[in-house]
């Protein structure tokens, strides 16, 4: 792919990005002031912070106008009448998009899985026009490849988007994009893009998660840091311009970026504004 044909790639995914946040008790005024309304926001679900949280903070921030994507973390529901309240809440509050991954909790609920839930939705009526899942372009490390393989195969037609999980590696990136295309799932993707991020902050944003989901969040991503620290450290711009090639065309079927700012909102978006500035697209 020529120089050109690359930042086109770029320039498109940067112009349909999303914004995943952490429900920490100052990133309302953290996204207020760094985001217009009408952007896409998505807020995560952590055992150490409880599900409430999620879904408290996804009302105000739909509030504001923002078009918002809770994180249904499947094993964090206790009960089927649970997830009639909170889809209720969530669907009064005009929240039309949810994200449902297994999560981490260690003893689930009523939802072992995503599948589970993702059903349960549909007994529901379907209360949600957009319903993401998770897609691993790595291993995980509590789950067998072929198992994450099937668990996606069997989720497709529950789900209207994949969204990639973390990776530093572009690589396993598009070879994962490839490997999904070829079984047939046909779901667009959202490319999951680490920000700008801070090996400082990054650790400091884990730890506030929990001690427990800190652990996982370090084990799910071995070598993370040891890509971050090395010479040059991460960069998102070079990440999307070698990973480019792979994510172009009807085939690939990429959509756009879910972007882990880890609550570097500010810093996120003026990474995405500079580069598109740079690109010469409209940085809006």
């Amino acid at each position: 792919m020529s120089r050109r044909s690359a930042a086109t790639v770029v320039r498109r995914l940067l112009l349909a990005a999303r914004y995943e946040v952490l429900p920490t008790d100052a990133i309302e005024k953290v996204v207020t002031a760094a985001l217009p309304a009408g952007r896409t926001i998505t807020v995560t679900a952590s055992p150490a912070k409880g599900l409430e949280r999620t879904v408290d903070l996804s009302i105000r921030l739909a509030g504001h106008g923002y078009d918002v994507v809770p994180h249904l973390a499947a094993r964090m529901v206790s009960s089927r009448a649970e997830l009639a309240d909170i889809t209720g809440r969530l669907k009064a509050a005009g929240i039309e998009k949810v994200f449902v991954p297994a999560g981490d909790a260690e003893q689930p609920g009523a939802f072992p899985g995503a599948l589970e839930l993702l059903e349960a939705l549909v007994d529901l009526g379907d209360p949600f026009r957009h319903v993401g899942v998770a897609g691993y372009p790595e291993d995980h490390p509590t789950i067998i490849h072929d198992r994450l393989v099937q668990a996606m195969w069997d989720k497709r037609h529950h789900a209207t988007e994949i969204v990639s999980n973390l990776t530093f590696d572009d690589r396993a990136l598009t070879d994962w994009v490839r490997r999904v295309r070829a079984r047939g799932v046909t779901t667009p993707i959202l490319v999951g893009l680490p920000g700008p991020v801070e090996r400082t902050k990054l650790l400091s944003m884990a730890t506030k998660i929990g001690v427990g989901e800190s652990t996982r969040f370090l084990a799910k991503n071995k070598g993370m840091f040891a890509r971050i620290a090395a010479p040059g450290g991460y960069s998102p711009e070079r990440f999307l311009t070698r990973a480019g090639p792979g994510l172009d065309g009807a085939e690939a079927a990429v959509a756009g970026l879910h972007l882990f700012t880890f609550n570097q909102v500010a810093e996120t978006e003026a990474w995405r504004r500079d580069l598109l500035t740079r690109l010469g697209g409209d940085p809006l």
